[in-house]
């Protein structure tokens, strides 16, 4: 495991090298792991699959059961309403302008996570096991498989996609809905905003090349329309060699995290009763050349015997309590056919 700052100079090392490696790095920027090509532990200490590349098969995981159970518990109401509050207090005060409040929901099933990793539909996945070494919360077992990129390099093209607006598919005009709603658009200029200038900081010419575009994503409830945005730029020719420097300045997330980041950050940290460890972090892979990487949302862990989704929403000053709570708690899905 490293520290901000010594992944920071082992990213670098890695880049200027060109060598192939994947990386976990945490919510808070202090815990994170780095797994070159020439380490040992396929498959149990960690498993990844990315546009770019993947590794661990896990060709020993077993089939999915015949009969799947997949109940979430909410968590109460009433808690939910506390975080609200206090988040809402940092919002009226002016401390943040839009702020992504995440829960844990425990969940009853006969699923492991390896089936998740492995039959999950998604673009980015990743799967952490018990010979990572790690410890404390970073170390519980888990699993991602994300719809969100983070950034994609591609030469010196960086490109950036937040994500912001969630509706089911199968509610009338839900598409219309989220083109006009409000507070979907202020959420998603906001954070255009903030990773516009996030961006600018390690890259030129930075501009918006798409503008809330809406894609389905295919759930066991049934279809969900998400809304994202591309922003993109060029990197400096030298850009592996400051891998890790480009890396952490974008961080943490501001899909996940909220604008100003500084301040947001507290206020999360205030009102959230979990610790987020990997989940809300990135994941990615360097292949020597160009890089892929995804935030870490659609996530479950191990807490003791019990398996723990994860989940969250975007709240502002035109939050209605009810609705982000069931939104938060409608993220609970796993996105393959049961």
């Amino acid at each position: 495991m490293y520290t901000r700052e010594e992944t920071i100079r082992r990213m670098n090392g890695l880049g200027r090298a060109g060598a192939p490696f994947f990386f976990v790095i945490s919510h808070d920027l202090e815990h994170n792991l780095l797994f070159e090509r020439k380490d040992g532990g396929q498959g149990r200490s960690a498993a990844f699959s990315l546009p770019l590349g993947e590794r661990g098969g896990l060709r020993d995981c077993p089939p999915l059961p015949e009969q799947i159970r997949f109940d979430p518990v909410p968590c109460p109401l009433s808690r939910y309403a506390a975080a609200f509050s206090s988040v809402r207090a940092h919002l009226l005060r002016g401390d943040s302008y839009l702020l992504n409040l995440c829960v844990a929901t425990p969940v009853k099933t006969n699923l492991t996570l390896p089936h998740l990793f492995r039959f999950a539909r998604a673009p980015y996945r990743m799967l952490l096991g018990p010979d990572a070494s790690v410890s404390g919360v970073h170390g519980r077992t888990c699993a991602c498989f994300s719809p969100e990129p983070f950034v994609r390099v591609r030469g010196r093209e960086i490109a950036t996609f937040p994500m912001k607006g969630t509706a089911d598919a199968a509610t009338p005009e839900a598409r219309r809905w989220l083109e006009e709603d409000e507070k979907e658009n202020r959420e998603s200029a906001t954070i255009v905003d903030l990773m516009r200038n996030d961006l600018s900081m390690v890259a030129s010419r930075v501009r918006v090349k798409r503008y809330r575009y809406i894609s389905p994503v295919e759930t066991r409830g049934g279809t969900i329309l998400q809304c994202s945005s591309e922003i993109c730029g060029a990197l400096p020719e030298n850009w592996p060699s400051r891998l890790g420097e480009i890396m952490m300045a974008l961080l943490p997330a501001g899909s996940v995290t909220g604008a100003p980041k500084e301040a947001t950050c507290r206020a999360i940290a205030e009102a959230e009763d979990m610790e987020r460890g990997f989940y809300t972090g990135i994941f990615g892979f360097f292949n020597g050349r160009d890089l892929d990487s995804a935030v870490a949302i659609r996530f479950m862990e191990e807490d003791g015997a019990n398996l723990v989704y994860k989940s969250g929403g975007g709240i502002t000053v035109m939050s209605r309590m009810e609705e982000e709570y069931r939104e938060a708690i409608a993220k609970v899905y796993v996105p393959f056919d049961l």
